[in-house]
């Protein structure tokens, strides 16, 4: 998590490690000593292993070349998909580099009520695809606490247009194409 707000940033180091905090200025009752340490709130065990902290470390490391890849297969998609007649793909906002954590495509009006359909076609063809995201506060834990939908038509309507293509750094060209090529056959069918 980043924050630049210093209360989040205090909170959620307490919350990280069990609701403990060693920190003078925060304790409620007498410092006893170097080990003396409160438990204010209910927290979480949120610290990386050793493990996983080397793990990140050596990928850190290749992020560059990660992401590199990512942007290859984004302009290949990118390129085959411009001006499409069934799909619009996000454009990168100048001054910023993407890295393509994600390559959603919108649906255009003829063909998204066939998004499901679309969907499904795509995974039996073995094609990777995903929707990426429902909007939260649809799931019921926040229904739960009394948001509802229409809270946000531009995230809803994002939503009910959008599939995720498959986009990693070890995907190939060839697997890029056939996944166009699917795609657009696809799309075609949908489109009457």
């Amino acid at each position: 998590i980043l924050t630049n707000n210093k209360t989040f940033y205090e909170r959620l180091l307490q919350l990280r490690t069990h609701g403990i905090t060693k920190v003078s200025a925060q304790l409620q009752h007498p410092n006893e000593g170097g080990w003396y340490h409160e438990m204010q709130s209910l927290g979480f065990n949120y610290r990386l292993s050793d493990i996983q902290c080397a793990l990140g470390l050596s990928q850190l490391g290749k992020l560059p070349k990660f992401i590199a890849a990512r942007r290859k297969i984004a302009a290949l998609y990118d390129k085959a998909l411009k001006d499409n007649p069934y799909v619009d793909v996000l454009v990168e906002a100048k001054h910023r580099v993407c890295a393509y954590h994600l390559y959603p495509i919108l649906l255009k009006t003829k063909v998204a009520a066939h998004r499901k359909a679309i969907f499904e076609d795509l995974r039996e063809a073995g094609i990777g695809v995903q929707v990426h995201y429902i909007p939260a506060y649809w799931h019921p834990y926040y229904q739960g606490l009394g948001y509802r939908r229409g809270l946000n038509p531009n995230a809803e309507a994002f939503y009910r247009r959008e599939i995720s293509l498959p986009i990693f750094a070890d995907f190939k060209i060839m697997d890029t194409a056939r996944v166009i090529k699917t795609l657009l056959s696809i799309l075609d069918r949908y489109s009457a």
